[in-house]
């Protein structure tokens, strides 16, 4: 039972793992409002070395649609400017010789049901690696029955495996629908 223990721990870590990258995979589709975590991937050219944007300089938010970038070094803002119209966000940086501002644009109603769409693929991609770790422990608790682990000891780890699979896309689900909303939120 040790091993089904083990079995159980490690799928459970995986479906946590799932779960995880679906978080950060929703934090960049962005819903309308200003967010510094928006520009978490953009990388700039640093005195020769591709660098992230938060390494450089302060990114915070102004209003709600408005982000500000702060650099570390003034001689970097043509540097961030060029980096941001580059990470194809669909930003457009204004460089004042100080800071950078980012306006944030409107959503429209349709930019708004291909961020829902988006969202929803993402959600999928999870479910699948959720399912993908389901079938996995499935197959090392079926290898376990030449180890003497009898049927219904497999037929119990299979329903807990299940269950497992079913809090995590219960999770997925609810992370969806509040990204969701939030999109649709005017």
């Amino acid at each position: 039972m040790d091993e089904v223990k083990i079995i159980l721990e490690e799928a459970e870590i995986g479906m946590n793992k799932s779960v995880s990258h679906l978080n950060i995979e929703l934090s960049k589709v962005r819903a309308g409002r200003a967010n510094p975590s928006m520009l978490d991937t953009v990388m700039v050219d640093y005195y020769g070395s591709p660098t992230l944007l938060s390494q450089i300089g302060n990114v915070s938010t102004l209003d709600s649609r408005t982000l500000t970038i702060q650099p570390w070094e003034k001689p970097m803002l043509d540097e961030i400017t060029k980096a941001i119209i580059n990470a194809n966000l669909g930003l457009n940086p204004q460089n004042n010789g100080e800071v950078i501002i980012i306006s944030v644009p409107v959503l429209t109603e349709e930019r708004r049901i291909d961020l829902v769409r988006k969202a929803k693929s993402e959600g999928e991609h999870a479910k699948v690696s959720i399912r993908s770790q389901r079938k996995d422990a499935n197959d090392m608790v079926k290898s376990l029955k030449d180890e003497g682990l009898s049927e219904d000891g497999i037929k119990e780890s299979e329903e807990n495996i299940q269950k497992l699979t079913d809090s995590f896309t219960k999770k997925v689900d609810e992370l969806i629908a509040v990204k969701e909303a939030d999109i649709m939120k005017v």
